[in-house]
């Protein structure tokens, strides 16, 4: 058979991976599987328009068109929002710049490339969060509860304690986590930085129970979630062991009129049921490890029961929270004390 030789986009994908992107720019590992994502995703689509395949690809490939042609299908086909559109496109636009300094005979297209506008009217979508019952049945071992079963809990417990982003549960260790008092877990978040959260003795009594089981180790190096072979849990694995988890509980968390469960909701669920407690803005971007107050903020307008309150401040005749329904307005002490 012969061997394929490596051609001009295989040397600029190599020099862009390998050099630019960790070495030259600084970028965190995640930011950098998000780019490969995108270039990944544009090079199968090229590879279907053109009929060409995947590993014969070259530079030619990229063209401000079939740019265009992307983005479009990523809206159409995949139901991308315009977020997640501009999002690819801009890692695109990184890959077209550094690719000009490499190859400039396609500079021309190149700079088309780059000129291709990110999209207006990327609009907030609602954010989603579980009430303190849906809580509650996502947290109950079922009877029998497997090996699995046991690592799923302590990861949704771990989560909801938290309100880690799900690449961070990924890339503990056993080191990472303290299952003696005092109980904490360290998280490395975007940007390589890292903070200690506190956790409850019932997320570290799950956890401790789940690294008692034969299939894990208690190395410190070794990852603290793994799947059944041993290996490290991806973000689409959790993703997985969710939606199987909301399947299971059916009954208890509702996913009617087009709401949709994914581990992100966990972070937003421990964020809301903060702010519903009177927790600060302050208290809350810390723990979370949001980059900016500016996110956070981004909370004070998902509960009517926050609006409802402001609006009693100002007009004490307004409407009060209905009686029925809505998450009780318990202390976050006492809401995670439960986790």
């Amino acid at each position: 058979m012969k061997a394929l030789k490596s051609n001009a986009l295989g040397r600029v994908v190599s020099k862009y991976f390998q050099d630019y992107l960790p070495t030259l720019r600084g970028m965190s590992i995640n930011t950098i599987r998000s780019y490969r994502d995108a270039l990944v995703l544009y090079l199968r689509y090229a590879s279907s328009k053109s009929g060409t395949s995947f590993e014969k690809l070259d530079l030619d490939a990229f063209s401000a068109d079939q740019v265009a042609g992307f983005l479009a299908d990523l809206e159409k086909s995949r139901k991308c929002s315009i977020s997640t559109r501009n999002a690819r496109l801009a890692a695109l636009h990184t890959f077209a710049r550094f690719a000009v300094s490499i190859a400039p005979e396609f500079l021309v297209e190149f700079q088309r490339i780059i000129s291709l506008p990110f999209k207006r009217g990327a609009q907030r979508v609602p954010v989603e969060f579980l009430t303190s019952s849906e809580v509650d049945a996502l947290l109950e071992l079922p009877k029998g509860a497997s090996e699995e079963d046991q690592r799923d809990v302590a990861i949704f417990a771990l989560m909801l304690n938290t309100g880690a982003r799900v690449q961070e549960i990924c890339d503990l260790q056993v080191s990472d986590i303290r299952i003696e008092k005092p109980y904490q877990v360290r998280l490395k978040g975007k940007g390589s930085k890292e903070r200690n959260c506190p956790i409850w003795k019932r997320t570290a009594d799950r956890i401790k129970r789940m690294l008692n089981q034969s299939m894990w180790s208690t190395e410190p190096d070794q990852p603290l979630f793994v799947n059944r072979r041993g290996e490290r849990l991806t973000r689409f694995g959790i993703y997985y062991l969710l939606r199987k988890r909301i399947e299971d509980c059916s009954n208890n968390i509702d996913e009617s009129r087009g709401r949709r469960i994914h581990p992100h909701v966990l972070r937003h669920t421990t964020a809301v049921h903060m702010l519903k407690a009177g927790v600060d803005f302050a208290t809350i971007s810390q723990w979370l490890g949001h980059a900016s107050l500016n996110t956070t903020l981004g909370y004070a307008r998902v509960d009517m029961d926050i609006k409802r309150r402001a609006l009693a401040q100002v007009f004490p005749d307004a409407p009060t929270a209905p009686r029925a329904g809505g998450i009780p307005n318990t202390h976050v002490v006492d809401w995670l004390r439960r986790i």
